[in-house]
């Protein structure tokens, strides 16, 4: 069943247009639409976002597709055609927010960059995400996630000390751009709503509008902003964090272990109570005691003596029981999840993790539940992602299109 309900979201009201394909931005804007924004997406037509067609498919149409999209509002429209970004246009200024993921120049040679939109709409708020970001000597390279994620660190870091980096199984830098995306667009609105409010649409003299204003996301920026402590680690002392394998480097214990059955567990023990608590929980109470271990500093230099005694415990132990003897010392411990362990895990469940929904022809499909959670206000899903170009008379007659321009616009290639 659909989680949508009658009370609107928080973002009720704030008109959303998305120029981009793939992760980043539609990511963003997503994330914008399952609060209660109204998002427009344009799309070219024929095939729309390339996303429609990755990985599992159903008839055609991405399985990833239903849930990056929904909420969302599809039209077509050629851009290469001058009266396509007319129309992109007439929606961009009646927009609070603007969100492209394209190359730097590639708006602006639609005229529809932000110094193209602000003179006519001075609240216009657009967030830009990129790979490089609009300046620098590399602006107008591509830049995909996984470039991101090596320029900005999250490679170097991951992986084993004694084999090349890899990368996590999803794209990671292109979310944590999204996100970065979500929460400049957040302050941006809050700033334009304390100057004066969305425009008006009125020029000169009678123009009432709040500041808007330019969010620049590089995707690189966006990694390396996760990146903890690193700069005024190598700035002050020389250190260059290195791949650790599971462990958390400098912070002891926290690492990935395998119990006797071949399962893997995680055990975070860096705490100094936790600690004891955990050497006690596996019969070392020598550790657990020794003055040397009570803090995080002298359990550093002894990183692989404490990691050993955990992995000689844990070989005695299935999976079932090293949980239960841990989580009952109160130690932080979990098991590796995939997603079928997540789709009959109690807590997922009841945190309401899955909805259930089904496709246009009756098929049932789960989607990911909406987070964060809002007690008053919360995310809900209206919508699957749409067809491609569902939506798009709907939009057009909104600017004051009729039927017969609509059909000319769509017989000429243009729509």
């Amino acid at each position: 069943m659909s989680t949508a309900t009658s009370k609107p979201g928080p973002l009720a009201g704030i008109k959303v247009l998305e120029l981009g394909t793939l992760i980043a931005g539609p990511f963003c804007s997503r994330m914008l639409a399952e609060f209660g924004a109204e998002v427009i997406k344009i799309e070219a037509p024929g095939n729309g976002d390339p996303l429609r067609q990755w990985r599992v498919l159903k008839d055609g149409t991405s399985l990833w597709w239903s849930v990056q999209a929904r909420n969302k509002k599809s039209i077509t429209l050629n851009m290469k055609d001058d009266r396509a970004q007319e129309i992109a246009r007439k929606l961009a200024l009646e927009a609070d927010v603007i969100i492209e993921n394209y190359r730097p120049g590639v708006l602006e040679k639609w005229k529809l960059g932000y110094e193209d939109l602000k003179p006519l709409n001075p609240a216009t708020i657009m967030v830009r995400l990129s790979g490089y970001g609009q300046t620098g000597p590399l602006r107008d390279l591509p830049g995909f996630g996984a470039i991101g994620e090596s320029m900005g660190g999250i490679r170097y870091v991951s992986g084993h000390p004694d084999r090349p980096p890899v990368r996590i199984g999803i794209s990671i830098g292109d979310s944590i751009a999204a996100l970065h995306g979500v929460i400049g667009a957040m302050m941006a609105l809050r700033h334009r709503d304390a100057t004066g409010g969305r425009w008006n649409g009125k020029a000169g003299a009678d123009c009432v509008a709040g500041q808007g204003q330019m969010v620049d996301v590089a995707l690189y920026e966006a990694v390396f902003n996760m990146m903890e402590s690193m700069v005024p680690e190598f700035d002050f002392a020389g250190v260059v964090r290195e791949r650790t394998g599971g462990a958390l480097p400098g912070i002891v214990p926290s690492n990935t272990y395998t119990t006797g059955d071949g399962m893997n567990i995680v055990i975070a023990g860096n705490g100094d109570a936790i600690f004891k608590r955990l050497m006690s929980a596996i019969g070392r109470d020598d550790m657990a005691n020794d003055p040397g271990l009570a803090r995080n500093d002298g359990r550093v230099p002894r990183t692989q003596e404490i990691d050993d005694a955990i992995q000689q415990w844990c070989h005695t132990q299935t999976i079932d029981s090293a949980l239960a003897a841990l989580q009952g010392a109160d130690v932080p411990v979990g098991k590796i999840y995939s997603v079928k362990d997540m789709m009959s895990d109690p807590q997922f469940l009841a945190r309401g993790m899955f909805e259930q929904h089904q496709f246009a022809d009756g098929t049932p499909v789960k989607l990911p539940g909406i987070t964060p959670k809002l007690s008053e206000t919360p995310g809900q899903t209206k919508w699957l992602g749409p067809e491609l170009g569902a939506h798009s008379d709907e939009i057009l007659q909104s600017l004051g299109y009729d039927e017969a321009h609509i059909k000319k616009l769509r017989d000429e290639g243009v729509v």
